[in-house]
């Protein structure tokens, strides 16, 4: 079936409503770009003819892609039945169903696609929508209906009457057609609308007065149809991936206190048994093995990777450091680009000093060490096995301390016997 399916992906629109100079789908929802998840639907969809419609900033949107996508550029953004002329060329010698997805829709979940695609195409339908009803639908398009109850046309809200603002069954926006039937009502569009653009939405109306078959698959989770237009979109989409994800971690044995007060990226791996607790923010890129405590008030930044075993506590930020297993780091501290052997303790207050204000440096510290409280390591630098630093004590770069050596003091000497 995948075989006669092909996508096309609309990725040209500006971020005007969202106020902002980066393009709309490049912006991140859960640490990942929004047009990264609905490449992920067709990707599990192993879609084999996929079209991507470039446009505002294609060149910073091109390097999401996969190299088998293939890439038509939008130059003057005239709307979306404008976008999908584009992109039509390239299937000139293609027969079957044309997919149309939006790069600003990244809460779609494959089952609901699949299950458009398999109603589209067991009922030999020329075109078929993916809808969903709201109370009071704002921003989206309304489904119009013939008195028989059939599909017979969508209005935009700009250019609904009050009339059909009340309809309450909305266009997502996404939609499946028969490709020959696509490619010849794209013919009749025509700007007849306030922005002077070519909707996409229009061919539903050629189709309908043509005699075609038209049909719906209505969704019952609404989050699914939510396109990302604004930054109060934006947010809300964050809360409902942040739900998703934090839904699925706790499937697999994780422990999330206060899930609504625990921000975990999409790509962050965390093992079975380990607790996460309230105001934790951990990003994308970041391991944390089995039967860790983490937080409450911790920031895990990219690059992170955290061995079994260890309590990550309050008021603490680590960047790409690697931490083995039954180390503690229990109270308020920064760990960046280190190496922290097994069994070590990291004293409340301990600084590790990574940037000399031109380069990243950094510090390795040995098994079974243990860093006094405020300890200051100013890298690169190194502390051996079983080592010590007493309490306030500042070790300057380059200056390693041995293998069960103590140190004390600023600048950091050995400790007299």
């Amino acid at each position: 079936m995948n075989k006669n399916i092909a996508a096309i992906i609309l990725a040209a629109g500006k971020s005007v409503r969202m106020k902002s100079d980066i393009p709309k789908v490049l912006h991140p929802v859960c640490g990942r770009p929004c047009l990264s998840y609905v490449l992920d639907l067709v990707y599990a969809l192993k879609l084999k003819n996929i079209i991507a419609v470039l446009g505002h900033k294609h060149q910073s949107v091109k390097k999401l892609l996969k190299s088998s996508i293939k890439v038509v550029l939008q130059k003057r953004l005239l709307g979306t039945a404008d976008a999908v002329k584009e992109a039509m060329p390239l299937l000139k010698n293609f027969k079957g169903t044309v997919l149309v997805l939006y790069a600003d829709n990244p809460l779609l979940k494959k089952e609901t696609i699949k299950k458009l695609l398999e109603h589209h195409i067991k009922n030999n339908l020329d075109a078929t929508l993916l809808t969903t009803k709201i109370d009071k639908p704002s921003g989206y398009g309304r489904v119009l209906r013939d008195k028989y109850a059939s599909i017979c046309g969508i209005v935009e809200e700009k250019d609904a009457d009050d009339f059909q603002k009340d309809i309450q069954e909305i266009n997502t926006g996404i939609i499946c057609f028969n490709k020959d039937r696509l490619l010849d009502s794209l013919k009749h569009v025509r700007p007849n609308n306030r922005k002077k653009e070519y909707y996409l939405t229009d061919t539903i109306g050629v189709l309908y007065k043509k005699g075609f078959l038209l049909d719906s698959v209505k969704i019952n989770d609404i989050n699914e149809a939510l396109g990302i237009n604004s930054r109060q979109d934006l947010a809300k989409a964050n809360s409902i991936m942040q739900k998703r994800i934090n839904e699925e971690l706790m499937q697999k044995g994780i422990t999330i206190v206060d899930p609504d007060s625990t921000f975990i990226s999409y790509g962050a791996k965390i093992g079975r048994d380990s607790t996460i607790y309230p105001f934790t923010v951990i990003e994308s890129n970041v391991r944390i093995g089995k039967s860790c405590f983490i937080g409450p008030f911790v920031h895990l930044r990219e690059g992170t990777v955290l061995g079994d075993d260890i309590m990550a506590g309050n008021f603490l930020e680590v960047v790409r450091s690697k931490i083995s297993s039954g180390t503690l780091l229990k109270h308020v501290g920064y760990i960046g680009d280190s190496q922290i052997g097994r069994m070590v303790n990291i004293g409340a207050g301990t600084v590790i000093a990574n940037f000399d204000g031109k380069k990243k440096n950094i510090t390795v510290i040995k098994d079974r060490a243990f860093i006094g409280c405020d300890t200051v390591l100013v890298a690169p630098v190194k502390i051996g096995k079983c080592a010590r630093t007493g309490a306030g004590t500042v070790v300057t770069k380059n200056k390693n301390v041995p293998d069960g050596t103590t140190v004390v003091g600023v600048p950091a000497r050995p400790l007299k016997k």
